[in-house]
C-alpha cells in the first residue's frame, strides 16, 4: 500500500502486473453484466457506448469474437467508475439468495404440509394465526387425496405452495 503511494507521488506509473490485475478486474466486471438482462443494464445508467458493447456481445456466438469484444468491454471499463457498478451487482446477488431462501422455506412448509398433515397445519397456525385454516386443509386435502387424478393432485400443491408464499409474504420481518 506504500509502495503505491510513494510511486503516484513520484509521477510513476502503476507496475505491468498492477495494471494487469486492473485491467481483468474490468473484463471480469464486464463478464457478469454480459450475463445481465437488457433492463437490469438499463437500471444501472451505464454509459451509452458501454451499454452498445454489452448488448452486442450478447448477440456474438463466435468464441473468439465474444473474446474481443470483453477485452473491448474491458478496456471501456477502464474508463468508468467500477464501485457504483460492483454495489449494485452485489445487492442483485444478495436479493436473489434471499429470495432462493425465502423459496426453500416455503416448499419445505409445503412438503410438511402433504407429509405430516395436521400436525404441521397446527405448528404453522400457531406461528401464523392469520392462515386461514381450512382452505389449507381443502389443499391439503386435494392435494394428497387418493380418489382425486394426478392432475389436481398436482394443481392443489401448487395452489398450497401459492397459498403458503402469500402468506409469508402478508408476514412482517
Amino acid at each position: 500500500m506504500q509502495d503505491d503511494e510513494e510511486s503516484q507521488e513520484f509521477g510513476e506509473r502503476p507496475s505491468k502486473s498492477a495494471r494487469k490485475r486492473e485491467a481483468d478486474a474490468a473484463q471480469g466486471l464486464g463478464t457478469r453484466l454480459i450475463a445481465l438482462k437488457e433492463s437490469e443494464l438499463a437500471a444501472l445508467g451505464l454509459p451509452e457506448k458501454l451499454f452498445d458493447a454489452i448488448m452486442l456481445a450478447k448477440r456474438i456466438t463466435a468464441r473468439g469474437g465474444l473474446a474481443r469484444q470483453r477485452q473491448y468491454i474491458g478496456k471501456l471499463m477502464r474508463d468508468i467508475d467500477p464501485a457504483p457498478i460492483e454495489s449494485a451487482l452485489n445487492a442483485r446477488s444478495r436479493g436473489a439468495s434471499i429470495d432462493a431462501g425465502k423459496h426453500k422455506r416455503i416448499e419445505a412448509w409445503r412438503e410438511r404440509l402433504l407429509t405430516e398433515g395436521p400436525a404441521a397445519l397446527d405448528e404453522l397456525l400457531a406461528w401464523s394465526p392469520a392462515a386461514d385454516r381450512k382452505a389449507l386443509k381443502a389443499l391439503i386435502d386435494k392435494a394428497t387425496g387418493t380418489r382425486v387424478d394426478s392432475g389436481s393432485r398436482d394443481a392443489a400443491s401448487r395452489e398450497l405452495f401459492r397459498s403458503l408464499r402469500t402468506l409469508f409474504d402478508s408476514i412482517p420481518r
